[in-house]
């Protein structure tokens, strides 16, 4: 398997922001959109046993497999191994291919917006992140079944674009309270 990295710290976005977590990112994704700020494109081959010894040694059950596209490498073989240690499996995917049906917890971040190829095709979503950038259509994800909504402010890395967009997120969250926001405390935190 093409792995970029294995790093220990806390979940940053969504529904399970501050949980300690072990994230493994995978090389290589199916899209190409423009914001992408993932440097995902150098790795080093490792086994899924490997994989598994490096997780294990972190004391968090929570496993965070991201990339790039996790779903392009991930297996059900892998996640099982990481259930026989007692880890329970969330994947950081843009929904265009199935995931395995042994994941824990799957949050979709859709990019059909910005990439050709982007259709949805998962099946069950625990959680549906939405980046805003100041321009979405958010009639487009009213219909996307998922467990919980979450809109994210995009980080455009101007000031008061940023301010902008949070205000924008803010109203429309007040509006639709289906949603709820979602900020990259990472980058708050300056985590990684």
């Amino acid at each position: 398997m093409r792995v970029n990295e294995i790093f220990y710290t806390l979940q940053g976005e969504g529904a399970h922001t501050g949980r300690a977590a072990v994230f493994l990112r995978f090389a290589g994704c199916n899209l190409t959109c423009s914001f992408c700020d993932t440097q995902h494109e150098t790795y080093t081959s490792m086994s899924e046993e490997e994989i598994v010894i490096s997780i294990n040694k972190f004391p968090s059950t929570w496993v965070v497999i991201t990339g790039g596209e996790p779903t392009i490498q991930l297996t059900e073989s892998l996640i099982h191994k990481l259930h026989a240690i007692g880890k329970k499996v969330q994947i950081e995917t843009n929904g265009t291919i199935i995931p395995p049906p042994n994941t824990d917890w799957i949050t979709v971040s859709p990019k059909f917006e910005y990439c050709k190829r982007a259709e949805i095709k998962a099946e069950r979503i625990n959680e549906l992140k939405v980046v805003y950038d100041g321009s979405n259509n958010m009639s487009v994800y009213e219909t996307i079944k998922a467990d919980h909504y979450f809109l994210q402010p995009c980080d455009l890395q101007d000031e008061t674009k940023n301010k902008k967009i949070i205000n924008q997120v803010i109203e429309y969250i007040k509006k639709n309270p289906k949603w709820r926001l979602s900020l990259q405390t990472h980058k708050i935190l300056n985590m990684p």
